[in-house]
């Protein structure tokens, strides 16, 4: 068995085109908060027992392993032969199923691309003349074949979790014409990746969901979509987009950027940093100020867990590659800079292919694990890094790190828990994001199994590392009323020293209701003004910092917000906030503009946009470039 096991794992799948960049998809298990790739040839699954049904398909495998002759001269028609009859096995014993919808949920299903760019002209108020001409573009799951999918085989039932939808960009394009006037226009794109056009090409779900149910469901999935496709998940390439060097990529931390031809949206190719960068990616990673280096980090299912990297201005080299030696494999959102340091935060958020063999989940926020926040220079090692324990949290999101004096400071949106995967399989989905998204309260223990509610809530938290006493600071700046999320700044003052960030702002009743995160506003942060609003009668503690507020109206909900400074903007927040919104009454989509001096008063414009927007995650504003 052990060595029929190994024949077949070494098949490459028939019709799979993945160019020179075949050599990148090797058998190991590179993981992120979406995907991983599991080693199939190191014994992990020789000494467990997963089920009857596990068993079944590893008597399949071996059974039709014994009938294909292993001879060099028709390696060909071994290849062929196998993965014909893995394909013939996948569709005989797995039905996919779309997983539904509510009502509530609407926006959240997949749209088509429009096909060519669309100029826009039902415009409400001005655009500001000293707007920059630029894209506003913003990344998104959008799944194919109408939506996410589950499947179901004797094995048990596996599903997509909510961000595993394929990469769709959507743009508007900010440009004047001769006479000085504004011409707008919009398109939407998927993001071409490899196993994107595998499965068009297919017309029909191949990738069986490898991220949330019955463990040997999952098992079955991991194994098979590597011996068929060569990798255990999809490249999704939804969660963000980012520039360096002129250049334009799409991610999502589970694999590698893939390049962007900003004026088409076509899907270029995929960035590794001319072969230097052989893992998966972060989707935030972070320009180093004054110098223009790109600073990231990938973390892998298998040791080395998380590794570092600093990449020239140029985009040309790695200039640094480092092992940070941890001993487990977090899954790292974003990394953070400031002038001098790298920082990580190294949350309880974790994937664990021995927990999933175990029979337990694949992706896990351990309540009882910990939080601790490392400090590294740019170009040190796994030695160099100082470390400070911090109270347990998610942070998934920061919102800027810089120094001051001896201190490090770090500002993030934190919660208590972490909204991926999602619930424990087997809870209820609908109730435990309900209760997460209800504002902080803490209670007993329920008839579901949740211990309160709020646990999603995330609260704009600032921490102080002192680099001399090693001594930690920790506060929460924007109390409990209000839960901030998709933090963005002025990233002009990317790693120093700001008076000012933004945040969309959770609608928690339509949230709760809806069972998926909905943002009905924005918030302005003052970093370097108390709060001046009187405490609560409860005693409750409320904001430390000055917040104001720019609400959307009744059902009306916003994603992919970005701040677009004024060109020779003299303030650190001379500029706009822009943002995709959406009217669930009109099931009308906009681009709405807001001054953000001018906070909370009404958008300086509304664009209204040719087709619906689903909600997405995110968004950025790039001053055009010159058109070759």
């Amino acid at each position: 068995m052990r060595d029929q096991y190994a024949l077949i794992s070494w098949q490459k799948p028939k019709g799979l085109n993945l160019s020179n960049r075949r050599r990148r998809l090797h058998p190991d298990m590179a993981s992120s908060s979406f995907a991983l790739q599991v080693n199939l040839s190191n014994g992990l699954f020789r000494n467990h027992s997963i089920s009857h049904s596990f068993d079944h398909l590893k008597t399949f495998l071996s059974s039709t392993v014994k009938k294909i002759s292993v001879r060099t001269d028709i390696a060909k028609t071994l290849k062929n032969t196998s993965n014909r009859m893995l394909d013939a096995f996948v569709d005989s014993t797995f039905q996919f199923v779309s997983q539904p919808l509510l009502p509530s949920q609407k926006n959240f299903a997949p749209v088509e691309e429009i096909g060519e760019a669309v100029q826009v002209v039902c415009i409400e108020g001005i655009i500001p003349v000293d707007f920059r001409a630029g894209v506003y573009i913003r990344n998104g799951s959008n799944p194919l074949f109408g939506g996410l999918k589950s499947t179901i085989s004797i094995f048990g039932r596996s599903s997509h979790i909510w961000v595993e939808g394929e990469g769709m960009l959507h743009a508007i394009y900010f440009m004047k014409d001769a006479h000085g006037d504004w011409i707008i226009s919009y398109k939407n794109r998927y993001v071409e990746s490899e196993t994107f056009k595998l499965e068009k090409q297919r017309n029909k779900p191949s990738f069986l969901p490898a991220a949330e149910g019955d463990s040997p469901a999952i098992i079955a999935a991991y194994l098979l979509n590597m011996l068929r496709f060569g990798m255990v998940n999809k490249q999704t390439s939804s969660t963000s987009i980012f520039e360096h060097s002129r250049k334009f990529y799409a991610i999502t931390e589970n694999h590698l950027p893939q390049e962007i031809d900003i004026f088409t949206l076509d899907t270029l190719e995929e960035w590794d940093v001319n072969g230097a960068w052989d893992r998966p990616f972060t989707s935030h990673p972070k320009k180093a100020p004054g110098t223009g280096e790109l600073v990231t980090i990938g973390m892998d299912g298998q040791k080395p867990f998380i590794v570092a990297g600093v990449i020239s201005a140029d985009g040309n080299m790695l200039s640094h590659k480092v092992d940070l030696k941890f001993n487990r494999a977090t899954l790292i959102h974003e990394i953070g800079v400031t002038q001098k340091y790298n920082v990580i935060m190294d949350c309880p958020l974790t994937v664990d292919i021995n927990r999933l063999v175990a029979g337990g989940p694949l992706i896990k926020y351990d309540k009882e694990g910990y939080t601790r926040i490392g400090v590294m220079p740019r170009y040190g090692n796994a030695d160099s890094v100082k470390w400070f324990d911090v109270e347990a949290n998610c942070t998934l999101h920061i919102l800027n790190s810089f120094e001051d004096g001896n201190e490090v400071v770090v500002r993030g949106c934190r919660a208590l828990e972490s909204i991926i995967p999602g619930p424990d399989h087997g809870l209820n989905k609908f109730e435990w994001f309900s209760m997460g998204f209800k504002p902080i309260e803490i209670s007993n223990k329920n008839s579901n199994g949740f211990t309160q509610e709020g646990f999603l809530f995330a609260q704009v938290y600032e921490w102080r590392l002192n680099m001399e006493t090693g001594e930690v600071k920790e506060r929460n700046l924007t109390g409990t009323d209000f839960s901030m999320e998709f933090p963005m700044i002025n990233e002009d003052l990317t790693g120093v020293k700001h008076k000012y960030g933004y945040t969309q702002v959770l609608d928690s009743m339509a949230s709760s209701s809806c069972g998926m995160a909905k943002y009905g506003g924005l918030a302005k942060l003052y970093f370097e003004e108390q709060d001046k609003t009187p405490p609560a009668r409860d005693g409750k503690k409320g904001q430390l910092i000055k917040v104001e507020y720019h609400r959307f109206e009744e059902n009306n909900f916003c994603s992919g917000s970005a701040f677009v400074p004024k060109q020779g903007g003299v303030e650190e927040d001379d500029g706009w906030i822009i943002s995709f919104v959406h009217n669930e009454d009109t099931n009308i989509s906009q681009v709405h503009i807001i001054d953000a001096r001018k906070f909370d008063s009404k958008p300086v414009a509304k664009i209204t946009l040719p087709q619906r927007v689903p909600y997405g995650f995110h968004g950025t504003f790039i001053p055009m470039p010159r058109q070759a």
